[in-house]
């Protein structure tokens, strides 16, 4: 059999206080199919849940991320807010679940396949097996714009992550803005108080010019990481789909991106990462820096970076030193996060020869 050898390198940033995550090809773990955005995950009496879908969502379980199964449709009481994509999941001390969910409505722009997503809530009782719609939550207030040639969405707020402050005071809400005039797209945020989470209906606030300030429906956004071409370009060039996480071991939130540029049909340039300590703060996030280039991605397109913890108890949205990064479902990975200076690895050989590498068996990015 063949073995690729390939060397460790570095993407390196200076700062007062550092971060650093470092990626080890590892034994290929596939959750199951179909993934098409975040997948989120919780724990019930010893068992891990999650949440995937392709616009009818499903629910898997199992002892941990390596042995799910029992996959079975999630039956979710609306038809109007529907298709829908269960992308974050928060479980209250009662077992009540709390679901934030992307929904992209039919036919925005007539006979084109253009839509305009739009975020919702909704709450389980039952471990997920049964969800009840609490309505739409962030939608964009401006102009639907038909000719967009991003091939996709000619407007809206979708893809989704959402978690909640150390504090128990606020959710947080990350996602992407697609429309409107190109200063406002990118990467967003928004909050909604721990209290409004059983009714969330006009409780949530979009970041704006410095604030949390603009109501969830139809305000105006300021992104915290803004698109350098509009989404309405055929050469668009911007951030997206964040997935964010808090990191007991750095005691920071990180998020990881997906970036599309810069030709038409939504192609990934890479996934990049980012780290803050203080969610009320969105000024402090760090400028995403590089983790995968597309050529280190070795399932095309690799969209939907996240990471699921290891530890149990551990999830989408809580990891620890070392997790397992995920693409579309597919970890090829762990990651590990210091907040020291890495030292360099030795250079390794592909962990499967049958399968083909990345370029680097190791990546470091420092922050």
């Amino acid at each position: 059999m063949l073995r690729r050898f390939f060397a460790v390198y570095f993407i390196l940033v200076t700062m007062a206080f550092a971060q650093s995550a470092s990626l080890r090809l590892v034994n290929r773990v596939e959750l199951p199919p179909v993934i098409d955005g975040n997948s989120a995950a919780f724990w019930a009496d010893g068992v891990m849940h999650l949440f995937h879908s392709t616009g009818v969502p499903h629910i898997s379980s199992g002892p941990d991320q390596f042995q799910l199964g029992n996959t079975r449709k999630v039956s979710f009481d609306s038809v109007e807010h529907s298709p829908v994509w269960f992308e974050a999941v928060w479980k209250d001390d009662d077992g009540t679940l709390f679901l934030f969910c992307h929904h992209e409505p039919e036919k925005r722009c007539g006979d084109d396949n253009l839509t305009a997503p739009k975020i919702g809530a909704a709450i389980s009782l039952d471990n997920g097996a049964t969800v009840q719609d609490l309505g739409i939550v962030l939608e964009s207030g401006d102009s639907l714009d038909c000719d967009a040639k991003n091939g996709f969405f000619s407007g809206g707020h979708g893809d989704v992550s959402v978690i909640l402050d150390k504090d128990r005071r606020y959710f947080y809400f990350f996602f992407t803005n697609y429309g409107g005039p190109v200063s406002s797209q990118g990467v967003a945020t928004a909050r909604m108080a721990f209290e409004d989470r059983f009714n969330p209906s006009g409780k949530v606030f979009k970041f704006h010019l410095g604030r949390f300030n603009q109501p969830g429906i139809g305000g105006k956004v300021s992104p915290i990481f803004p698109a350098v071409r509009s989404w309405q370009s055929s050469d668009t060039d911007s951030h997206w789909g964040p997935a964010v996480h808090y990191n007991t071991h750095l005691d920071k939130y990180v998020i990881l991106l997906n970036r599309s540029c810069c030709n038409p049909g939504w192609p990934q340039a890479g996934i990049d990462i980012t780290f803050n300590s203080d969610l009320s703060d969105p000024f402090s996030w760090r400028p995403p820096r590089r983790l995968l280039n597309n050529s280190d991605i070795i399932r095309y397109p690799g969209y939907y970076p996240q990471v699921l913890g290891l530890e149990p108890g551990q999830s989408d949205h809580l990891a620890g030193q070392t997790a397992r990064l995920y693409l579309m479902g597919i970890s090829d990975w762990k990651i590990n996060f210091s907040d020291e200076d890495p030292e360099p690895e030795p250079d390794l050989a592909c962990p499967n020869p049958d399968v083909p590498c990345p370029t680097s068996a190791s990546t470091v990015v420092k922050n």
